[in-house]
């Protein structure tokens, strides 16, 4: 006999999932946010939640190893120190606050003094012209051949260009424009973000 298919439907606000379509979600209030989620997404959570739910027993600190981790400098004493003494290859770092608050200027002026100490960098904008972004790289003195300049907002595209060159570093201002051509959600909605960010 076939297996019945099971639809998961998530708030594109706040993330809520449920069985059924909700015309309101119970969490957030939000009106009409469910969306069904497509069965690569369902594959995903369900691979995600075997994860979560593998048990584990905790240890007194005392008995843990330190790990040897790596870091190269942002040539930013301030960011360094934030960062807990420079960047680890291979992390991700989410730098958030409100609109307006400099989170793009601190981005380009850090992207710009990597790649001035030679290591290759991409900007990827979904917000700004790169013609703005190069007023911006004047005004803060972060202009170098090392530095490379994107305006994309699609997902496969970036990575295109990832695999294309040998980057060092890369700076996605913002993640919530960045979208996936494989989602059937908006840009910037909740399953959007938690791919991309993947």
């Amino acid at each position: 006999m076939a297996k019945k298919k099971t639809s998961l439907f998530e708030c594109q606000h706040c993330g809520e999932q449920s069985t059924k379509w909700m015309g309101k979600c119970p969490s957030c209030g939000g009106w009409d946010s469910f969306v069904e989620l497509n069965t690569e997404q369902q594959e995903v959570l369900k691979q995600t939640s075997k994860i979560i739910n593998t048990t584990s027993k905790a240890k007194p600190i005392t008995q843990i190893e330190q790990d040897d981790i790596i870091r190269f400098s942002s040539n930013n004493h301030e960011f360094d120190l934030v960062l807990g003494g420079g960047i680890v290859p291979g992390s991700l770092t989410l730098i958030g606050g409100s609109p307006g608050v400099g989170k793009s200027t601190l981005l380009l002026k850090v992207a710009g003094d990597i790649s001035q100490s030679g290591k290759k960098v991409l900007y990827v904008s979904g917000e700004e012209s790169m013609g703005q972004i190069k007023l911006r790289a004047n005004r803060l003195d972060a202009n170098s051949d090392n530095l490379y300049l994107l305006s994309e907002i699609k997902l496969e595209e970036i990575q295109e260009e990832l695999l294309r060159e040998n980057y060092e570093a890369v700076v996605i201002d913002s993640i919530q424009t960045i979208y996936s051509s494989s989602l059937t959600s908006a840009p910037g909605s909740v399953s959007q973000v938690r791919e991309i960010t993947f």
